[in-house]
């Protein structure tokens, strides 16, 4: 029998998978009885045992405390969700290198591209509320857009601009994004761009006119995207930290400030406004505790803000990734990658099972901070990582805190302490 944390089963189920090993020769429950021992979940932080959350704590903070022994980071913040509860955050480093001003889990920290994955699930709250449809053509919300055709132009919708898919070349105009050149500009210049492939064909990962579904949004609102944000995520879900503003940053008095390196060490450095133009492309200011209750809504915990019916359309993969050469396609067991509304859906292989799993991923990284959220649907398990300096950690952070938690899971001393709560509930 594959190894069971108490946290991911009810209590009364584990009991009668035990009781089935004691004895071969019981006999089945009939149905209806079966039924009566599934009693509805307990929260999840009464079902995880004393043990693993001591395990958990001391295995993260030697994975971060060795990373700052060898310097290769200067501060960073780490959230875990498992299930409707957040299990572990917490804080590590500076926030700033000159200073001793520790990194705790209020710390706030820009979140670069991980803004994608808000802007994707605002666009569906949107189509939920009937405010706009996938396939709302571009230029009918915004009509200074151009393309060098313009038969082409009218073909590019709020599904292709969200999924990178619009056929333009790789990053285009992102230069401008990060000049602070406004997004009503910008989708009148499109046209110098000569356009590689018919929309929806091709994936080639974009800043600036990703950016302008954040731009159909003011529209059809008639409010900033900041406080439309605010409105429908950030107060709903109680991400009291969360902004996405260069002035809400600047106001906070808990942020961490960008660093680079310096031959052996780290310097600080100014928190810039790159992006806040470009809000839906890279502009979320946040701590990993809101991190964290974001997590929670995306395993479906808020119903009430996002149906699942539409999250689901926001994590379908819409169009392949290609190639071997991007960090997450050299994670354990990796598959294939698609890319979805603000999402990267990656499939990987389960060893123990055999079987493709889906993981909702993405990176971000903006004047010099760097992050990366991931959502195991399988294992209702959300990990997001933030740092404040450039880092090759964050190439595989996501997967190496999933294996530490794995570990914990698959351990002999959570298998006994399953059996001794299971025989005391007897």
């Amino acid at each position: 029998m594959k190894k069971l944390l108490a946290i991911a089963v009810p209590s009364m189920l584990l009991i009668a998978l035990f009781m089935s090993f004691m004895s071969t020769k019981q006999s089945k429950l009939p149905e209806q009885a079966q039924a009566v021992l599934l009693p509805e979940p307990l929260h999840e932080e009464t079902r995880m045992s004393d043990s693993f959350k001591r395990r958990l704590v001391d295995s993260i903070q030697a994975y971060f405390n060795d990373a700052l022994d060898k310097k290769q980071i200067v501060g960073a913040a780490v959230s875990i969700v498992k299930c409707d509860s957040i299990i572990y955050t917490g804080g590590f480093g500076n926030k700033n290198v000159s200073l001793i001003d520790q990194v705790d889990s209020e710390t706030i920290f820009r979140i670069g591209s991980v803004s994608k994955g808000f802007a994707g699930i605002l666009a569906g709250i949107h189509v939920q509320e009937g405010l706009v449809n996938w396939e709302d053509k571009v230029i009918d919300h915004i009509p200074n857009f151009r393309l060098a055709s313009m038969a082409v132009a009218k073909k590019v919708t709020l599904s292709h601009v969200l999924s990178h898919t619009s056929g333009l070349p790789y990053h285009s105009y992102t230069n401008l994004v990060e000049a602070g050149v406004p997004l009503e500009t910008i989708a009148g210049r499109f046209n110098e761009v000569l356009p590689l492939q018919e929309p929806g064909s091709v994936y080639n990962y974009q800043n600036a006119i990703f950016a302008l579904s954040g731009e159909i949004i003011e529209r059809v609102t008639g409010k900033p995207l900041k406080e439309v944000i605010q409105n429908k995520i950030f107060d709903p879900l109680q991400m009291t930290t969360a902004s996405a503003s260069y002035e809400a940053l600047q106001e906070a008095t808990n942020v961490a400030l960008p660093h680079q390196r310096i031959r052996r060490g780290w310097r600080s450095m100014k928190l810039n406004k790159k992006y806040y133009s470009a809000v839906a492309a890279g502009g979320i200011n946040a701590s990993v505790t809101d991190m964290g209750k974001w997590m929670k809504f995306l395993l479906g915990n808020n119903p009430d803000v996002l149906m699942p019916k539409v999250m689901d359309e926001v994590f379908s993969p819409i169009v392949q990734v290609g190639g071997r050469r991007n960090y997450y396609q050299k994670w354990p067991g990796y598959s294939s990658s698609h890319y979805g509304l603000g999402w990267r859906v990656h499939s990987f292989m389960n060893t123990e099972t055999q079987t493709l799993q889906k993981v909702i991923h993405h990176g971000g990284s903006v004047n010099n901070f760097r992050s990366e959220i991931a959502i195991y649907p399988n294992d209702d398990l959300g990990i997001c990582v933030l740092f404040n300096s450039p880092t090759k950690m964050a190439k595989d952070c996501v997967p190496k805190i999933r294996e530490i938690i794995q570990e914990i899971i698959n351990s002999p001393e959570e298998e006994d302490v399953f059996l001794k709560e299971a025989l005391v509930m007897l």
